[in-house]
């Protein structure tokens, strides 16, 4: 297993962690998994046993069963493992139920601690942007947990650009906690966290996780270009997410997956997760299985390395347009280029006069 440093922080994760959206199939999570703790064990067994030391939950998922099964699952073994838990989505029927005001942020990562069976939290991830709430008082909240003992870094998911900045800002000014990491979905067919967020997290420090780095199951090879949506995938079960805006755009990626994982031998998921390992700021890639064997796929592109030609043609067929303001940048600045902004223009081919 390789281990990646989570941004400025000292903390080492491994490139692979284990999410465990599947874990408890309570209300709509059941369309996508229903692990017991039986299953949940033996998924947590193998990452263990390949140096995976890093397991992702939150709060919502399955109404707080993912965390129970994983809290039961790591006793015993909790001093050798990274959790990461999320807040701010709604968990109940009063108007206090949801977002990360201090009074529903303190109270639900309590309530995520009893259910974990664990004294702190290594990694309390935000879990979406709450608009009302003052970032000052968000940070506070966190800055407070850090000083109680009860989580230990703070990190934001799904975040836009000018989210986080507003975010690191209030908590630089006011000397409270800052984010160390941030997690969002970034994949070959959705390559939009390349427009601002991989460019902020070079700038700023941020290590990145990235959820659903298969597209949940489209790039993993099941799914083929002409062939009937499988049985068993959350696209049969009717899930939704993440959106396709461009099928045929989709197709070709996979059929060039297809073509390198042949070449390699491989999957066609160890290569869409080899190639995310590539890019700028990632830390680590959160990854669900439903059975051990597809977990130990996963954590073989690892070791997978991809040769320049195979780079290239992964690029070439899932580059997201320049957008403005990046196609006159391209043009007009890019001899004064930072790195963070290579993050974004890196193996763009250069401007047309």
């Amino acid at each position: 297993m390789e281990y990646r440093t989570l941004g400025r922080s000292g903390l080492k994760v491994s490139a692979i962690t284990l999410g465990t959206f599947t874990f408890g199939g309570v209300g709509p999570f059941a369309r996508v998994g229903n692990q017991g703790v039986p299953e949940a064990r033996a998924l947590v067994d193998l990452c263990l046993d390949h140096g995976v030391n890093t397991f992702d939950t939150a709060n919502m998922y399955s109404s707080g069963k993912s965390e129970e099964i994983l809290g039961e699952v790591l006793q015993g073994r909790r001093d050798r493992v990274v959790i990461s838990s999320k807040a701010r989505m709604r968990m109940g029927d009063g108007p206090n139920d949801e977002g990360v005001s201090r009074h529903h942020l303190i109270r639900q990562c309590e309530d995520s601690l009893k259910r974990l069976r664990t004294d702190w939290i290594d990694i309390y991830y935000m879990h979406e942007w709450d608009g009302t709430t003052p970032v000052e008082e968000k940070m506070a909240a966190l800055d407070t947990l850090v000083t109680q003992g009860k989580i230990r870094y703070a990190g934001c998911s799904n975040y836009s650009g000018w989210h986080i900045m507003k975010s690191l800002m209030a908590s630089e000014r006011d000397r409270r906690v800052r984010f160390v990491t941030q997690q969002i979905h970034y994949t070959l067919e959705a390559r939009d966290a390349e427009y601002e967020l991989l460019p902020v997290s070079v700038d700023q420090g941020l290590g990145v996780l990235v959820w659903s780095p298969l597209a949940a199951g489209l790039l993993s090879g099941k799914h083929r270009r002409g062939q009937p949506t499988p049985e068993g995938t959350r696209q049969f079960a009717g899930w939704t997410e993440p959106p396709i805006r461009d099928e045929e755009r989709l197709w070709r990626i996979v059929d060039v997956l297809a073509a390198v994982a042949d070449r390699h031998k491989v999957s066609s998921a160890q290569v869409a997760l080899a190639w995310l390992l590539t890019r700028p700021a990632i830390s680590s890639l959160v990854v669900g299985a439903r059975t051990p064997a597809q977990m130990a796929d996963n954590i073989a592109a690892v070791s997978l390395k991809l040769t320049d030609e195979d780079l290239t043609a992964l690029n070439d067929v899932s580059r997201p347009p320049l957008i403005y303001p990046y196609w006159h940048q391209g043009q007009f600045a890019a001899g004064r280029f930072s790195p963070a902004d290579w993050a974004m223009h890196a193996g763009n081919p250069p401007p047309e006069w």
